[in-house]
């Protein structure tokens, strides 16, 4: 029987990494393609490269959807087959899994692994189930609030990885080993889908909302403030977040109503935890000196030019400069994830310097270009939905809110409401591990396939677009914001 299964699941594995090698093929091998012609009548050509780019991109996302080769072995492929193909240079195509979007993400991930080591993370699990109570539907808001909160202060990834073994130390509470229950797949999905909503209040929760204003003050001409954003996005984000736990609820209803004794439990592991020691006050204090300089960044000029990567690394040398860490504890890093995003940042590249991605966006947003205004401004959202699940969400915006607010004004479609509606999407992509760093630190949990996780993201992702709808048709008009111009 064991074998009968074995053999089936190899067959399985075996369509679908076929089927991944057949769309490149076909794709890459294909004549060329026809031009994608803008608004102004402007014609970008996909060249051989940018075809190229399609076909790896078809051929990593098959591959990881449906793990034919684990997820940071398709990354490794994302390279060899740009340098193999000539679709761009190997020293380009291998430098970007050292970018330092991705060096951010190794020392957010340190930064969980040191609150485990430290008995932190236990130390504030034990005190929040203390709060929450045994109801397991409260323990998911919880954590949900929690974790969508900090979003507001810190990168999403940092927060993901610090939360994510606090998520670890509850769920060895719920009595079921390691193994996979609903109650462990909504908990850590649901951090992940929620660290996503949290992060678009403000300008502190990823860089997707920098560089977003960034575009805009150059085209637009006008500057977005800090908390003209989170004027726009708080009521958008919480919205979420609550939604989110109701949909965990429906889709991932716990197999225990509460946990009897949970609480008084909770209290006695507390207590034999004993006061807090050195190495718990010393993380803390590394930690929380780190978030503070990055969050200065925002608004003291001065700090501006100094990379939040660099800042946050330095967290992890210090780390290991007061033996809080030692050279056996990296073997704990899950490299994996690690190059999951690796290969994530250099697909994205490769789409985004052969042209591809704006060969794709362009020839999206004029089918729309005479479309309603309210579809127009949905076709936009849509787009960049789909794109950030792929690709880097700064990437996503980047290549489609040119050409937006280039198509915005024939419709009469205010600037406004094409920034904020993009950001709002581009924030949450709940289809694929690469969309966002804590979807992949989500799946280390192993409670969760890749497959499940592309499959209940479609729900989601259609409430997400309902919410965005909701808040172009009536929130956002309520609180001021132009949607449409004279």
């Amino acid at each position: 029987m064991a074998n009968n299964e074995k053999a089936e699941f190899n067959w399985k594995r075996l369509v679908f990494m076929f089927t991944g090698i057949i769309l490149f093929i076909v794709v890459y091998y294909t004549p060329p393609w026809p031009d994608a012609v803008d608004p102004m009548g402007q014609h970008f050509e996909l060249s051989r490269e940018g075809k190229g780019a399609l076909a790896v991109f078809l051929l990593a996302g098959t591959w990881w959807v449906f793990e034919v080769v684990p997820i940071g072995v398709t990354s490794l492929a994302i390279g060899v087959l740009q340098a193999l193909f000539l679709i761009r240079p190997a020293s380009a195509a291998f430098k970007d899994f050292m970018d330092p979007s991705v060096m951010f993400i190794f020392a957010s991930i340190v930064i969980g692994l040191v609150f485990t080591k430290t008995g932190l993370t236990r130390r504030l699990a034990y005190k929040m189930l203390v709060v929450v109570g045994e109801r397991t539907s409260m323990i998911y808001l919880g954590c949900f609030l929690v974790t969508a909160a900090l979003t507001h202060i810190m990168a999403h990834t940092a927060v993901a990885a610090t939360i994510y073994p606090l998520l670890l130390a509850i769920y060895s509470l719920y009595g079921e080993g390691d193994k996979p229950t609903r109650f462990g797949k909504g908990l850590f999905m649901g951090m992940a889908f929620v660290a996503g909503a949290g992060s678009i209040v403000t300008l502190l929760g990823a860089a997707r909302g920098a560089v977003a204003i960034g575009f805009f003050k150059d085209i637009v001409g006008r500057e977005v403030a800090f908390f003209e954003l989170s004027y726009y996005m708080f009521p958008i984000g919480w919205l979420m977040t609550f939604l989110l736990w109701g949909f965990f609820m429906i889709f991932f209803k716990p197999e225990k109503d509460r946990i009897p004794g949970l609480r008084e439990r909770a209290k006695m592991l507390d207590k034999e935890l004993g006061p807090i020691t050195r190495n718990e006050i010393l993380a803390a204090a590394i930690v929380f000196t780190c978030i503070i300089f990055m969050s200065l960044r925002s608004f003291i000029p001065a700090l501006k030019p100094i990379d939040k990567t660099a800042l946050i690394l330095i967290s992890t040398i210090l780390f290991f400069v007061f033996n809080i860490l030692s050279l056996d504890d990296l073997e704990d890093i899950p490299w994996n994830i690690i190059l999951l995003f690796s290969g994530a940042m250099s697909i994205g590249f490769c789409l985004w310097e052969t042209g591809a991605a704006k060969w794709l966006a362009i020839n999206w947003l004029v089918m729309f270009q005479d479309a309603n205004w309210f579809i127009f401004v949905m076709a936009i959202a849509f787009f960049v939905m789909m794109m950030t699940n792929f690709i880097m969400n700064v990437a996503a915006i980047a290549i489609s809110l040119p050409v937006a607010l280039v198509i915005a004004p024939y419709l009469s479609v205010a600037p406004e409401v094409i920034l904020f509606s993009s950001l709002v999407v581009s924030g949450m992509p709940f289809l694929l591990l690469v969309g966002a760093a804590p979807n992949a630190i989500a799946y280390d949990s192993k409670q969760f396939t890749t497959g499940e996780f592309f499959l209940y993201g479609i729900p989601a992702s259609i409430m997400l677009m309902i919410v965005t709808g909701f808040a172009v048709l009536i929130l956002w008009p309520l609180m001021g914001m132009p949607i449409t111009i004279p």
